[in-house]
């Protein structure tokens, strides 16, 4: 049986401003994520102001576009889409 697999890359231009609009939407959708990975450049005296997101989407394919559908309509980030 083939089973296709959706990556999307979220990457964040603003973690400050939009972080929380980001989780507000990946909280709504959680049941559509199978992985999530956070990215971000850290030291002891900075924090990067983007980021990148990486998840794995799971669930019916509808439940992917909409969560697809409600992450492009935040600014500030730039979404990929990965199917294999």
């Amino acid at each position: 049986m083939n089973k296709s697999v959706c990556i999307l890359g979220i990457m964040i231009n603003n973690r400050i401003k939009e972080a929380g609009n980001l989780q507000k939407v990946l909280t709504k959708h959680g049941c559509s994520i199978k992985t999530r990975l956070g990215l971000h450049e850290v030291a002891d005296d900075h924090c990067s102001e983007s980021g990148l997101v990486i998840i794995e989407l799971t669930g019916p394919q509808a439940n992917q576009d909409k969560l697809y559908n409600a992450l492009g309509e935040i600014e500030g980030i730039t979404l990929q889409r990965m199917d294999f």
